[in-house]
């Protein structure tokens, strides 16, 4: 077993600066900044992969909200640190900069600086434990808000060894993070299972109504990576080329795989780090595929007619390829670790890659003949693209100083200061041009409906006149060679469509075209979606425009709150302020019930929350049996549902109540347990009611106009916010809103573009790989993937209104 022991620990300095600026480690205090955590310590758990030391890693979400790490590694060392008199595990834990990995012995390859990273971790965590098997004994150590709590400790025996990091992010730092994540961590534990073969990683959630499970593990590695991508996008053959090698202590695996389509999708790593930016290990690949295919296409007569040759980007035309190095002193080109700049690497991976894929080509002709003839296609292509772009040059369609004439455009020439709409149709935009502010806002109205760019070449997309109005209004031109973000005129680009099935689909294409053809714009944060009301209320002659459900119920409960009181059967008067509260509060109990349709009775969930005990009732049987009655004659009552039957089960050491009701002529089976008090919907439902105990005993009687008889009696608490609604909605005439053209220019100001009211969406990629997909699926050739896509996503969409 290799020497990882408290002398390969190195400590630089301490943790005094990491509470006060925690954004200096881990990039902010955000969701991201929150999950970066765990990344910290699955990287170490992964370090000890690299070294040969770990075959499987665990991530747990608990039930309150913390997680944990664990790994079968070696275990963190558990001796005296020579120099620091503690612990080794108590040093990794809180002191900055300490790890195995900076002396270089214990790790040849480590992915990124995880020394710090640990100790950061229990730094911004309320609390930390951890957990290490080694030398026959199970060793344990608490830490509060960094802190030990006490001097680390055998707790047990042990077989094997390995360690577990358990840990809650502290709320103090990440007081905006409402937990993490799931999809968030599938999504690195996925990628982290790609890049390193046989290593296994389980994740699960136990979290209330939120239980899963998942497994990965990729015997193929990488290889696997790339039939992940393709295998929505119709691969042009069925190998996947792939080479190893090893030299100078750096390990380069490169998997690639050509299909149908004309994106190119190239991810690369450096020591399992997602470098977004590229690099010297991109630029070597680059090189030598270029290269190879040209040599092969020469070599055998594929050119003829191509007077240009092949170039690089026609050999790259519908790629898919990964490629992941590791060496021992990565160089990576800013603090965002997205370049890596080792300057040797090139030469490395061109050679590596020349050799293995000139000789892969040779032993295939029936691939290497797909290949050359799909890369001399992107050739013609290419030069059909130029030759179009050329002639629309002449006409000045794409000369930046040559404006479309549709375009309003505004005075101010700063592009940090200007704004573009992208507005559906003639209509809207003579709205949009006379509402805007000419000083910085411009208005380019399209007609129609854009270019699927997924399903067209270069060329054809060219020769779409509403897309070359859209690359002339931005400046920046189009395609790899002549595309320049720094030139872009405006620092805001808002789609604004209408909100039905036409500018929905409008808004998909727009969406498509700069994901595919102007990725920068969206890497640079200049893409927004613009947010226009949904409803015109009109009462009288007074209209306003809202932007949402909420919004809406807001403003009717506020209309009709100062003519209503409420009075409960033990003779509690409630109106004004209080009431409001109340009523805004009770509007919220109709979807909170619908998160839990499909797994439970709605109606018996909040008859239950109306009870309003606590958990320790399901501590005991004969309390349990009482609350069961409890819950039988409520819903009999309440419900008018006869078929009801409660029945007590052991549960979790406890009790809880199982309850059979019909729900539309279904039967359903509902656990009421202490498992109930774990999910953050049900705790919001009884925070809810136990508010609404203000208003005093049900049933209640609602008073309207002040008139001495009551216009609503016998009702629960629940129906006092419905019938107010409906009281506060009469007089209104509210029309669902579709239509940006059917506002005048003031009112699309008002509500739509003026700064200071308006709500704008920033569009952004947070999965790379899963945003490939989504645009392959749904908006490409392939039939069968988007059928599949639809059948097994449609039954998850609530409220599905476009």
């Amino acid at each position: 077993m290799g020497s990882y022991g408290a002398t390969q620990i190195k400590v630089l300095e301490g943790l005094e600066a990491v509470r006060k600026r925690p954004g200096m480690y881990i990039g902010d205090t955000s969701e991201r900044g929150y999950h970066h955590l765990v990344y910290e310590v699955i990287d170490n758990s992964v370090d000890e992969a690299l070294a040969g030391y770990c075959t499987e890693i665990e991530v747990v979400i608990c039930e309150d909200g913390s997680i944990s790490v664990e790994d079968n590694g070696r275990g963190i060392p558990v001796a005296i640190h020579p120099s620091e008199g503690v612990s080794s595990v108590e040093v990794v834990m809180t002191k900055l900069h300490a790890g195995g990995k900076f002396e270089g012995e214990a790790y040849k390859v480590s992915g990124g600086l995880h020394g710090v990273g640990v100790s950061v971790v229990n730094a911004l965590s309320e609390w930390l434990k951890v957990e290490v098997r080694k030398n026959g004994k199970l060793h344990f150590m608490e830490f509060k808000r960094g802190r030990p709590v006490a001097p680390l400790r055998a707790v047990g025996d042990s077989e094997g060894t390995g360690t577990k990091v358990w840990f809650m992010p502290d709320r103090e730092i990440f007081e905006e993070v409402m937990g993490f994540n799931y999809e968030t961590l599938v999504h690195r534990i996925r990628e982290l299972a790609f890049l390193n073969a046989g290593l296994k990683f389980r994740i699960k959630d136990l979290r209330k109504g939120r239980e899963r499970e998942q497994e990965f593990y990729y015997e193929g590695g990488i290889k696997s990576f790339v039939e992940y991508v393709n295998k929505p996008k119709a691969p042009l053959y069925k190998e996947i080329m792939y080479f190893s090698a090893e030299r100078d202590n750096v390990v380069l695996e490169v998997a690639l795989q050509h299909n149908q389509g004309y994106q190119e999708n190239i991810y690369t790593y450096a020591n399992n780090i997602h470098t977004q930016e590229g690099g010297t290990h991109l630029f070597g690949f680059k090189s030598a595929l270029t290269r190879c295919i040209n040599s092969y296409a020469s070599k055998n007569g594929f050119l003829k007619g191509l007077k240009e040759g092949i170039q690089g980007e026609d050999t790259r035309e519908g790629l898919t390829a990964v490629i992941s190095i590791k060496l021992p002193e990565p160089q990576f080109e800013g603090q965002t670790k997205t370049k890596l700049g080792n300057s040797e690497i090139k030469g490395l991976v061109e050679q590596i890659v020349g050799d293995n894929l000139s000789r892969f080509l040779e032993e295939n002709p029936k691939v290497a003949k797909l290949v050359v003839n799909k890369a001399a296609d992107a050739a013609r292509a290419r030069q059909a693209a130029r030759k179009a772009k050329e002639l629309v040059r002449r006409k000045g369609a794409l000369d930046a100083g040559n404006l479309p004439g549709k375009l309003a455009d505004c005075q101010d020439e700063n592009p940090e200061n200007c704004e573009l709409f992208l507005v559906e149709g003639d209509s809207a935009g003579g709205s949009a041009k006379q509402g805007r502010d000419k000083k910085y806002q411009a208005v380019l109205p399209l007609k129609g409906k854009i270019l699927n760019v997924e399903k067209a070449r270069f060329d054809a997309m060219l020769a779409f006149e509403e897309i070359r109005t859209i690359i002339t209004a931005l400046g920046t031109g189009i395609g790899s060679e002549d595309f320049d973000i720094s030139k872009l005129r405006y620092h805001k680009i808002i789609i604004m469509t209408d909100a039905d099935v036409d500018g929905s689909h409008i808004r998909t294409l727009l969406l498509t075209f700069f994901y595919r053809q102007m990725h920068d714009v969206i890497a640079g944060g200049y893409l927004y979606i613009a947010q226009p009301p949904l409803y015109k209320v009109k009462k009288g002659r007074t209209e306003r425009y809202v932007k949402d459900d909420a919004e809406l119920r807001r403003m009717v409960v506020d209309e009709a709150i100062s003519n209503i009181s409420v009075l409960s059967s033990d003779g509690r008067k409630t109106e004004g302020e209080d009431l409001r509260e109340i009523v805004l509060s009770l509007g919220k109990i109709p979807s909170l019930l619908d998160e839990f349709r499909g797994r439970f009775d709605p109606r018996v969930i909040l008859e239950f929350a109306k009870l309003r005990k606590s958990r320790d009732v399901f501590k005991e049987k004969e309390k349990t049996e009482k609350l069961a009655q409890a819950i039988v004659e409520s819903i009999k009552e309440k419900l008018f549902t006869p078929e009801c039957g409660c029945e007590v089960v052991s549960h979790n050491g406890g009790w809880g109540i199982k309850a059979v009701t019909r729900l539309n002529g279904v039967q359903v089976e509902t656990l009421l347990s202490s498992d109930l008090y774990q999910m953050p919907e049900y705790n919001q439902l009884s925070s809810i009611l136990k508010r609404a105990t203000a208003l005093g005993s049900p049933p209640f009687k609602v008073f309207i106009n002040g008139e001495d008889k009551p216009d609503y009696e016998h009702l629960s608490v629940e129906e006092i916010s419905r019938v107010i609604l409906e009281a506060g909605k009469k007089g209104f005439s509210i029309q669902r809103y579709k239509g940006l053209g059917e506002m005048n220019p003031d009112q699309l100001w008002e509500t739509t573009m003026n700064p200071e009211k308006r709500n704008l969406l920033q569009v952004r990629v947070e999965d790379a790989i899963d945003a490939d997909e989504v645009f392959t699926v749904l908006m490409g050739d392939q039939v069968e993937p988007r059928r599949k896509f639809i059948e097994e996503n449609a039954l998850n969409i609530r409220n599905l209104d476009i």
